[in-house]
């Protein structure tokens, strides 16, 4: 039984003599009763405990690089907001190890470190889920835990403490997750999370080796390449860009440029730390 089936029951929407196989289900109505802003005070809070090879940008050296980089990407993203409704975006890339991971974790603590802005972080790579090692938290419960009705929503994610930055892991491994992604309930869950987060941004697999980012994309209300330098073609871009389901492409960030290096509309790179290579290399791992 989805989740949202069971608040319906839980509210008596269905009718005492209802069973979950003929009750009608009213989405709209049930979802209001499981997304609202009271949900925020049953939220575990966690400790920051990032891993090293994480790379997370640190609020007290905003000057040093990703910090610059990922604040210039949410300050365009902000611009977009304020004329446009985008509150949900997908960060993918074409192929694996391009830094997706790493770029998604890094634009939600980006915005979280707004006052007031809500950023809720999803793990959606349900076959190589990385952000939960990356924040030092559980994999589970999370996303596929909630969408299978074993958790409320609310032991789903995970809130690191004392900031605005709430994370959704993967949670336990499914057979396939793709199936799982068609839920009805996934959808309604992208659509209302807007309701509590001002921003929700998804981590997806890499869309040339999985369609899972392909159908999230249509869920979502924009999309945000990842590409990195000497590693990430321009056919595999054009490929990438050809294989989503609707042009809702943002724009693209350019993983693994130094200083000086001319790339991309949307953000660059820079850096003059001693630990480059090693940096980059735990960059590409993550994502």
């Amino acid at each position: 039984m989805s989740r949202v089936h069971e608040a319906l029951l839980r509210a008596g929407m269905a009718g005492a003599a209802a069973t979950p196989a003929m009750a009608p289900i009213d989405f709209d109505r049930a979802c209001e009763t499981i997304f609202r802003p009271e949900l925020l005070e049953r939220i575990r809070p966690v400790p920051f405990n990032p891993a090293p090879e994480a790379l997370v940008i640190d609020a007290l050296r905003p000057g040093e690089a990703p910090s610059e980089e990922f604040r210039a990407l949410r300050t365009r993203l902000n611009h977009m907001q304020s004329r446009q409704p985008i509150h949900s975006v997908i960060i993918s890339s074409p192929s694996p190890s391009e830094g997706k991971s790493f770029a998604a974790l890094n634009l939600a603590a980006a915005e979280a470190q707004l006052a007031g802005n809500r950023t809720l972080l999803c793990d959606f790579d349900l076959r190589r889920p990385v952000l939960h090692t990356l924040l030092g938290v559980e994999r589970g419960p999370g996303i596929t835990d909630y969408l299978l009705g074993r958790v409320p929503l609310e032991e789903a994610i995970r809130r690191i403490a004392d900031t605005n930055l709430y994370v959704m892991p993967a949670g336990e491994a499914v057979l396939n997750p793709l199936e799982l992604l068609n839920l009805r309930d996934v959808k309604a869950m992208l659509e209302h999370l807007p309701a509590i987060f001002n921003w929700v941004i998804l981590d997806s697999p890499p869309l040339l080796f999985a369609a899972d980012a392909n159908l999230l994309s249509t869920l979502a209300q924009g999309t945000i390449l990842v590409a990195r330098i000497g590693a990430t073609t321009i056919d595999s871009i054009t490929r990438a860009m050809q294989s989503l389901c609707q042009n809702n492409v943002l724009g693209i960030i350019v993983n693994g440029a130094r200083r000086g290096e001319l790339y991309s509309k949307y953000a660059y790179y820079h850096s003059y730390h001693p630990q480059l290579e090693r940096q980059d290399r735990a960059a590409a791992e993550a994502g």
